[in-house]
């Protein structure tokens, strides 16, 4: 598919001469707004938001004071790789590190083109590149202001806009799909195992019990851009209960020797050990596909072996990354710098319900059909994201 674009009219503009940041103030306390979005509640590469906090609930900090109302843009101007642009659909309260974007002139940019602007590859190679700060990189709005892009007229906008606004919505539709059939996996796991302790005595076991080895944290040492050296893994490796190579491979000059310790095997699971959004932190993938030969894991991973003998690691791996217990996992989190951690003594004592061995493969076999209904889901929606990537790459890229 292509737009067949005439870009003979576009002009040349800067962000900061189309776009302008809200600077409203709100007190979440005069009743005015109900909810709050923090980072954490905002998905990368996903325009809506699904999650948000309280007012009631006191979920505010010092920093919660800016306003946005629906039809705005908010940003996560704090890591600015997480790729996180989401357009409000109600009113809430959000951080100062949020920047709240529209329009300065609807006749000349369009408030439904904006978030296309801003999801565009060159735009967040910009906002990368202008982040200030190792730990927990920042930018400011003057430097996303000096951001530089082709500006088509109004008619092709919303030609544009319609378009990639349709594929969102069918992207939207199927995310919603696969998000139900996880809860629908996660509710059949959680109804197992409350059955299973109630009615058979199935008791919970510390981690430190059910592994032959670990919680080890992993090797990290300084990537290179040429796959030198041996293959090692990004935190973005682990993905829906998996160790997903793919892009998250990356080489390191080391000696063998040095990493020989923590070069991974089929069936180890691999722990988050810190991210700055906390619902990622402590979740964890089971390599169970093909790595690059020598592949070891890094320090921003925990590696488990879990005995086969006491729990399967796959059964195990359900467990983990289910909605309870990965929320009792996440209760001993602690923030540092903005960024959500555990650590190896959490891991030791953080516990999961061991059946015997064969009610372990019989409710694995109870959800693998739901399992394979989200895979064809998801593989649905790699497609249509795809698309709507390569309709967004011909808009933007010059």
């Amino acid at each position: 598919m292509s737009l067949d674009l005439d870009n003979s009219l576009w002009k040349r503009v800067k962000f900061g001469d189309v776009v302008e940041s809200s600077k409203e103030k709100v007190d979440p306390t005069d009743g005015t707004v109900s909810r709050v979005v923090a980072g954490e509640h905002m998905d990368s590469d996903v325009l809506k938001i699904h999650r948000w906090g309280s007012v009631a609930e006191g979920y505010l900090g010092p920093a919660f004071h800016r306003r946005f109302r629906p039809g705005q843009v908010l940003y996560g101007s704090r890591r600015t790789y997480l790729r996180k642009v989401a357009v409000a659909d109600f009113d809430g309260v959000c951080a100062n590190t949020t920047f709240v974007l529209s329009s300065k002139d609807e006749n000349y940019l369009l408030p439904d083109f904006l978030p296309w602007v801003m999801t565009s590859e060159p735009f967040h190679a910009f906002a990368i590149a202008e982040s200030k700060g190792s730990v927990n990189p920042y930018v400011n709005f003057s430097d996303l202001a000096r951001y530089e892009f082709d500006l088509p007229p109004l008619n092709q906008q919303r030609r544009i806009a319609d378009l990639l606004w349709t594929i969102q919505s069918h992207v939207s539709t199927k995310q919603s799909i696969s998000m139900r059939l996880d809860d629908l996996r996660d509710a059949l796991f959680h109804a197992e195992l409350e059955s299973g302790q109630k009615d058979s005595g199935w008791v919970s076991r510390p981690v430190s019990e059910v592994v032959i080895s670990g919680p080890t944290n992993g090797k990290s040492a300084t990537s290179n851009d040429e796959q030198r050296g041996i293959p090692t893994l990004s935190i973005s490796a682990v993905r829906h209960g998996r160790i997903e190579a793919g892009k998250a491979v990356k080489y390191v000059d080391i000696s063998p020797r040095e990493v020989e310790a923590f070069v991974l095997q089929d069936e180890d699971f691999l722990v988050v050990r810190g991210n700055g959004n906390k619902q990622l932190t402590g979740l964890g993938g089971l390599v169970d596909d093909a790595l690059p030969d020598g592949c070891f894991f890094p320090d921003l991973l925990i590696r488990l072996r879990f005995d086969p003998d006491k729990i399967l690691p796959r059964f195990a791996s359900e467990q983990w990354n289910s909605a309870s217990c990965h929320q009792a996992l996440l209760r001993n989190a602690k923030s540092t710098n903005g960024i959500w951690k555990i650590n190896g003594k959490d891991v030791k004592q953080h516990r999961l319900v061991v059946p015997p061995i064969p009610e372990q493969i019989r409710i694995l076999g109870d959800i693998s059909d739901i399992q394979s209904a989200k895979v064809k889901v998801d593989a649905e929606v790699r497609d249509i994201r795809s698309l709507r990537a390569k309709l967004i790459a011909e808009v933007f890229t010059s």
